[in-house]
């Protein structure tokens, strides 16, 4: 009943909305994404997450199995749900054919993502999914012949809360699981930085504009003098720390410490300030 009054809300608003906001659509999404938290599209991916997060609470070779397909799933899913809204609700114009295409396989969905959201994926790695969704494909065929770690179940839970928050207004959850508290500061720090760092590099291009990712960004800067070379290497070693954490090179609690964690936040409050 909650979720039907809050549609009936939503759609009341949306008829007294502003020319203005209807006239453009991303405009209006984005006010409607952060109004709205009980929105009903984003039930079924976050029922099927929070159920993956939960078999972390009683750790064995089965539930981290299970949790690994379950938060894989609801990726899918989220990925799904988000390139299927009206136009009018995400600002998107997918074309149906093009969108029954790329729901028939899980690459063809992250390629839709990155083509029609770009601007969704701060912070997240779509190779990266990929790498965890092959993951997740050789323990659901292969079945009770594999286990996984625990750390690399708990980094992908983080990335879906991620991509969660990106695509439809906030995270699902504070952490994946209680021992994942720094890993999820350290990420969603390390997304507000990947933004700034972006969002400023544009706004010192001639063009308005940078082609590529983070790398593509820092190089910009630096040939243009204004990302010093102390900056740059401290970046670049953090981004060294991030691709380990986000790659499962190695164990979370061992790469990130709290200094590390505060040196993200360093960063992405300078270029949080340069982008005000």
């Amino acid at each position: 009943m909650e979720i039907h009054k809050n549609w009936m809300r939503s759609i009341s608003e949306r008829r007294d909305a502003r020319p203005s906001e209807m006239s453009d659509p991303s405009r209006y999404a984005r006010k409607y994404m952060k109004a709205h938290s009980q929105i009903p599209w984003v039930s079924g991916p976050g029922e099927i997450l929070r159920h993956g997060l939960s078999l972390l609470k009683r750790d064995s070779d089965t539930n981290r199995r299970l949790a690994m397909i379950s938060i894989d799933n609801a990726v899918e899913l989220m990925i799904k749900t988000y390139l299927g809204l009206p136009k009018r609700i995400s600002g998107l114009k997918v074309p149906r054919k093009e969108y029954r295409e790329m729901s028939e396989s899980f690459p063809a969905l992250l390629d839709g993502l990155e083509k029609y959201a770009p601007d969704k994926l701060d912070g997240i790695d779509l190779g990266t999914i990929e790498w965890y969704h092959r993951l997740r494909n050789e323990l659901y065929h292969q079945g009770n012949g594999l286990t996984v770690e625990r750390d690399k179940v708990e980094i992908y839970a983080e990335i879906s809360n991620l991509l969660f928050k990106n695509l439809f207004g906030e995270g699902l959850v504070a952490h994946a699981t209680p021992d994942t508290e720094l890993l999820g500061e350290f990420m969603a720090a390390w997304v507000s930085l990947e933004a700034g760092l972006r969002a400023w590099a544009a706004r010192n291009s001639l063009t308005g504009q940078i082609r590529g990712g983070l790398i593509q960004a820092m190089t910009f800067l630096k040939d243009a003098s204004i990302l010093d070379n102390k900056a740059t290497a401290e970046l670049n070693h953090l981004r060294q720390i991030r691709n380990e954490v986000v790659h499962g090179a190695g164990d979370h609690r061992d790469l990130l410490t709290p200094v590390v964690v505060d040196r993200v936040k360093h960063y992405a409050d300078i270029f949080d300030e340069k982008e005000a």
